[in-house]
C-alpha cells in the first residue's frame, strides 16, 4: 500500500523523499514497480468488479451473504470470508 501512494504521488513529490519520510527504500519501490501483476491481485480486480455489479444491481441492498450467493449460482468458486473482504 505504501509504495501505491508512492506512485500515484511521484509527479507531485520526488520519489526519494517520500520513500525518506514513510521509511521506505527508493530501489524497493522501483523493484515494486517492475513486477508484474500478481495472479491473485487480478483475481481480485475481476471479482471486485463482479461483486461491486451485483451489488449495484440490487440497489444496494445485497451483503456479502447474498453476493457470495449470486457469484455461487454465477458458477464463480470463491468463498464467502473473500467476498466479504473485497
Amino acid at each position: 500500500m505504501k509504495f501505491g501512494f508512492v506512485d500515484e504521488h511521484r509527479q507531485v513529490w520526488p520519489v526519494r523523499v517520500m520513500c525518506a519520510v514513510l521509511g521506505l527504500s527508493a530501489s524497493g519501490y522501483y523493484a515494486w514497480r517492475g513486477r508484474p501483476e500478481s495472479q491473485r491481485s487480478v483475481a481480485n480486480r475481476e471479482l471486485t468488479e463482479d461483486i461491486r455489479l451485483i451489488h449495484a444491481e440490487s440497489s444496494g441492498c445485497y451483503g456479502s451473504p447474498r453476493v457470495h450467493a449470486t457469484l455461487r449460482r454465477h458458477g464463480r468458486r470463491v468463498g464467502r470470508s473473500r467476498v466479504e473482504r473485497l
